[in-house]
């Protein structure tokens, strides 16, 4: 009697500890995402990623900002595993907040794209773009530069997004107060600028406008081009020839988390050549990887050799942002 209860306890004991060590393992089927791309990108690549490993990722999206700040305010007790979506300067000023990784596919990301100790790695590049609606402004009578566009025939004509709701409007405004002079001649011109722009409240409504006919041209990122375009609209994406900035989009392990396995595996993904791919398809975003044949994939997207890149003080202009956006709602106020 006392050897059969013995048996039982010991195979309850073994029962219970197989349950924990399964709870464990499930436990670690499980991504918390803090993601600031947009839902189409967000659910194509979380369905696939789920479908191939098992891991469930819970999503949480908000701007990058208002993610960082959380991720600030969770240090000391991580709730994420994950931040992707976030721009070079926020993933450089916050590294501390990261746990270094040596990712599988680290070698086809240029070195100017990856943190040097692994603690973030690039995945996507907005490249800043002006987008003509052919049919009301002809392929070969839009404009070829961004200087083009303080012609005062385009006044009213061209759609923007409020820098202060876009980080993608902010760099617009920034690179071209840089490349207009700087200074005050850089702001000067910034100003004659917004004097021809209508300045709308979200980045959608400018791409929107442009492919539906409301403005002949905008300014936006250049996967909305090509995006509209597969879609019939009669859109054409214009990459200045007086130079344009490619802003990098990454993903970073967040140091503490609680899935970290889940956490290694969704970077070793989101840089897979094939997984790339597959977001260029869908989304026409352009990868940091340097070995995709891009003019074998949709978008027709112009290699970045075949691009003038300038320099851009992301750093610089992001430790002031405070007072440079007041200054650009003074500029908004003063072309009305």
């Amino acid at each position: 009697m006392k050897m059969s209860r013995l048996s039982g306890l010991v195979a309850l004991a073994s029962l219970l500890g197989s349950l924990f060590a399964g709870g464990a393992a499930l436990a670690q089927k499980k991504l918390v995402v803090y993601t600031a791309n947009e839902s189409t990108l967000n659910d194509l690549v979380f369905k696939s990623f789920t479908q191939e490993t098992g891991i469930q990722v819970e999503p949480v999206t908000a701007g990058s900002g208002v993610l960082v700040r959380r991720l600030q305010a969770e240090k000391a007790h991580p709730l994420s595993d994950i931040i992707w979506g976030v721009n070079r300067s926020l993933l450089q000023t916050n590294k501390a907040l990261f746990s270094a990784y040596d990712s599988k596919n680290r070698d086809a990301t240029p070195a100017e794209y990856r943190d040097p100790d692994n603690l973030w790695i690039g995945n996507n590049l907005h490249l800043l773009v002006i987008l003509q609606n052919t049919k009301l402004v002809p392929a070969d009578q839009g404009p070829k530069t961004w200087a083009d566009l303080l012609d005062p025939k385009w006044k009213g004509k061209i759609a923007f997004t409020d820098p202060a709701n876009s980080g993608s409007a902010y760099a617009t405004v920034t690179m071209l107060v840089d490349l207009w002079g700087g200074g005050d001649v850089g702001w000067k011109k910034v100003g004659e600028l917004f004097h021809n722009m209508k300045v709308l409240n979200r980045s959608s409504l400018v791409f929107q406008g442009v492919g539906n006919g409301e403005y002949p041209l905008g300014i936006s990122l250049e996967y909305a081009g090509p995006l509209w375009a597969s879609n019939g609209a009669p859109m054409k994406t214009v990459y200045p020839a007086d130079g344009t900035s490619a802003a990098m989009e990454g993903v970073a392990i967040i140091k503490g988390g609680p899935n970290a396995d889940s956490a290694k595996a969704y970077v070793d993904y989101i840089n897979r050549k094939d997984v790339r791919e597959m977001i260029l398809k869908a989304t026409f975003r352009r990868p940091t990887r340097s070995d995709l044949d891009l003019s074998s994939l949709p978008g027709n997207l112009p290699p970045l050799s075949a691009v003038k890149i300038i320099p851009y003080d992301e750093e610089g202009w992001t430790a002031k942002r405070g007072p440079t956006l007041e200054k650009i709602k003074d500029v908004i106020q003063d072309s009305r």
